[in-house]
């Protein structure tokens, strides 16, 4: 089975064709084709290609399924005996992606 690991949003993946993942907030609409360039990676069952830093030529395609934000976190901060309380909710906004195709 053909893997590839890529890099969005600050963070690296591993995906394999048909994967389902969540990557940070994409400016791209719902039902929309995404390239990523930056393919760190492609793991093939006869061969590996390690880039240097990404591998050239190589492309990774994915279907953006949707948009949406995760569960509300609750970030509460205490300063004991001088009465500071803040507490400040927060929900991170998310792209939701079906990997189509690695193109090696």
């Amino acid at each position: 089975m053909k893997h590839a690991v890529i890099e969005t949003g600050g963070k690296q993946y591993r995906v394999a064709e048909g994967d389902e993942i969540y990557v940070e907030k994409l400016s791209v609409a719902d039902g929309e084709t995404v390239t990523f360039d930056k393919v760190l990676a492609v793991v093939d069952e006869g061969k590996n290609v390690f880039g240097t830093p990404v591998v050239d030529g190589a492309t990774v395609t994915a279907t953006v399924v949707k948009t949406g934000k995760g569960k509300k976190i609750r970030v509460y901060k205490m300063k004991p005996k001088k009465n500071y309380r803040r507490t400040q909710g927060h929900r991170q906004p998310y792209t939701k992606l079906v990997i189509n195709t690695i193109n090696a």
